[in-house]
């Protein structure tokens, strides 16, 4: 008998999609916030899509082989938690009734780690296209490097309007055709509403035009998003291209089949009445009753996916028969790659002078070769950053097991791929770009520290440094504001040896934090061999003692290229018989996670403290009694004028000591 609302449908696909039509009105209206309407709208997609075509195990949920499946349109998340709990995974309908709730398995956007299937934390509409791009990448790239027995899973994409409106989903998918993604696929979810009424009111684009330009295969399916086997036949049609990711364009109705929310902006974010859910339950023909779920349908399911299930068994097999490649594979996922370190990275010599992005150049010269997960770019600055790899090749379509990545002048985008091609497993990227382009990715940024991701973003010329291009490019509220990113390690190491250091740190790590690499444009002197060994024991605590003195008057604290002011300062005061002590404090979440007699050894707050940074004082307070800094804009000039004018040299530290020292006698 045919299914007259949602054709193509089994018997079970169509009890299936009516339970979760009605689950998407029940919890939103349990919670008195959430969005029904798109996943309603959305239901035969999700079912289809895995009941039909994804390759996953409900009974073995982290199976590495498994597809991918990302809601960038995180708002109609009860979608995938139904679908969830509908196809067996670890999600109850208690787990559904506490939609939005504290503490709940059943959040208001998705998030990693805190709901089975779901990947990545989306939510900021546009991020999860991009998190899809970047595990697209890592499973090529795995693919390329254990064969296609091994690792061969697809990306499956749901995105919205909105998604295609944020300018990151416009950088991602122009990345993915360059590079010919082909085991990725986006559903847009064309539904023409937003919140404020209409897309009209502010879309008028061509998505199947502009997804065609960028070089994607493109299938408009146009108004049949309830229809189960036109669905299927176009999600078949996009596996079979093995060239191009593919976009499959489905015109929906948000809120279907209600006949009073459907296609208003009221059904995306307003619950529905108690009588808009009674009249949609009674059209698809379900009990009246909230949450009401058939017990059957899980291990009906659970039989339906069973191929699923013995073809990870046979994988297992495969990967047992593999051998040695096999047990590099599972090392590889284990452990996201992590270098082994055979051959250090020449340190060098004291006293010289080297900006700390040379030293990223040579920490991946060294290193790059020792670590089997390292992925590393830029945009579109690759010699100025340090990101070449060389001896390894570019990431194309040609070249699929390349890891030095050319992301062009796509800052956004780049942040939130290696989100992606992080969580997705068996790597750990590396991205960068100029420090005052942060702001161009800090949403992605935010979700990398939000979601645990072993990320490094490199960002280089980190202060007035820059010098003649002048305020547009010199970082000053960048520091405290990434600083104040909870979960985010902020590193600035004090000269290029601790540099070295730190990026190795974060490549030995199983699972390292998610780390903004914080490094110089310009010259900054390098550590004598005292001050070496106080780095080497103390950097990567986030803070140490680079001299100590038993009878200092004085604490000069500094991080990056002012360390070095603080030291030549503590120089000019011993000449005059003040004694100081100076300590680095290269990480401050590193150091406020260590010991509390540890941080009150290094910061010793019984003797005054000045800090002195290149950039806003907002939060030395928690360290120092007083800071030298820079609290507007920077200009145009050379670096070392700019340094001058605004006081951050040795002079300034110098007239502080001496005026605290004069005003307390």
């Amino acid at each position: 008998m045919t299914d007259t609302l949602y054709p193509g449908a089994s018997d079970l696909e169509g009890r299936v999609i009516r339970e979760i039509v009605a689950v998407a009105m029940d919890a939103p209206a349990k919670a008195n916030s959430g969005h029904s309407g798109t996943a309603m709208a959305l239901a035969p997609l999700g079912v289809m899509l895995w009941s039909r075509i994804m390759r996953h195990d409900p009974t073995d949920p982290k199976w590495s082989d498994r597809d991918r499946f990302i809601l960038s349109n995180g708002h109609c998340c009860i979608l995938q938690y139904a679908l969830a709990h509908e196809f067996g995974y670890d999600l109850s309908v208690q787990d559904l009734m506490e939609f939005r709730q504290i503490h709940s398995k059943t959040p208001g956007h998705p998030e990693r780690g805190v709901t089975p299937t779901v990947e990545v934390t989306t939510g900021p509409l546009g991020q999860g296209v991009a998190n899809g791009v970047g595990m697209a990448i890592a499973e090529r790239i795995l693919r390329s490097d254990y064969g296609d027995d091994l690792v061969n899973h697809r990306t499956w994409v749901f995105a919205g309007d909105g998604c295609f409106e944020e300018g990151i989903s416009h950088e991602a998918a122009s990345l993915a055709g360059a590079l010919g993604l082909d085991h990725l696929t986006i559903f847009y979810d064309d539904n023409h509403i937003t919140i404020d009424g209409v897309t009209e009111l502010a879309l008028r684009d061509n998505p199947a035009e502009r997804f065609a330009a960028y070089g994607w295969h493109v299938i408009d399916l146009g108004d049949q998003a309830n229809d189960l086997d036109a669905l299927e036949a176009a999600t078949r049609a996009a596996i079979a291209e093995t060239t191009r990711p593919s976009l499959i364009i489905v015109r929906s109705h948000i809120g279907f089949p209600s006949p009073t929310m459907m296609d208003t902006r009221e059904a995306h974010g307003s619950p529905f009445s108690a009588d808009a859910i009674a009249k949609v339950k009674e059209i698809i023909g379900v009990s009246p009753e909230s949450f009401h779920f058939d017990p059957e349908i899980q291990h009906e399911l659970l039989e339906l996916v069973a191929p699923n299930r013995a073809e990870r068994v046979a994988w297992e097999a495969r990967l047992l028969a593999a051998g040695e490649r096999g047990v590099r594979l599972l090392e590889q996922l284990d452990t996201n790659g992590v270098a082994v370190i055979e051959t250090k990275a020449e340190l060098y010599a004291g006293g010289t002078m080297v900006a700390t992005r040379k030293a990223m150049a040579r920490a991946m010269d060294t290193f790059a070769t020792q670590t089997p997960g390292l992925t590393a770019g830029s945009a579109d600055l690759t010699d100025n950053t340090g990101m070449e790899l060389k001896g390894l090749t570019i990431h194309n379509a040609t070249t699929p097991g390349g890891r030095q990545f050319h992301y062009g002048i796509r800052e956004f985008s780049m942040n939130a791929i290696m989100v992606g091609q992080a969580h997705h497993g068996g790597l750990r990227p590396v991205g960068s770009t100029f420090f005052v382009f942060s702001d161009y990715g800090r949403g992605a940024i935010r979700l990398a520290a939000l979601s645990h991701a072993a990320v490094m973003f490199v960002y280089t010329h980190d202060s007035i440094g820059v010098g003649e291009d002048g305020p547009t490019h010199e970082p000053v509220e960048h520091l405290m504001s990434l600083r104040a990113m909870p979960e985010l390690h902020v590193v600035r190491p004090s000269d290029a040896n601790e540099a070295l250091d730190l990026i190795e740190h974060y490549l030995v790590t199983n699972e390292p934090p998610t780390t903004a690499m914080i490094l110089s444009r310009q010259d900054m002197p390098v550590l004598g061999d005292a001050e070496h060994a106080a780095s080497v024991a103390g950097a990567r605590r986030g803070g140490y003692v680079l001299r100590e003195h038993d009878d200092a008057v004085f604490t000069l604290v500094g991080t990056g290229s002012e360390v070095g002011v603080c030291l030549a300062a503590a120089d000019e005061l011993a000449s005059k018989g003040v004694v100081t002590r100076v300590v680095a404090l290269p990480c401050w979440r590193c150091f406020d996670e260590q010991p509390l007699d540890y941080r009150q050894a290094v910061l010793r707050r019984t003797v005054p403290s000045v800090a002195i940074e290149a950039g806003a004082t907002l939060g030395w307070a928690n360290y120092v009694d007083e800071s030298i800094g820079i609290n507007s804009f920077g200009m145009s000039a050379p670096g070392k004028a700019v340094f001058e004018y605004f006081g951050i040299v040795p002079a300034t530290v110098v007239a502080h000591v001496e005026r605290v020292l004069g005003e307390a006698k």
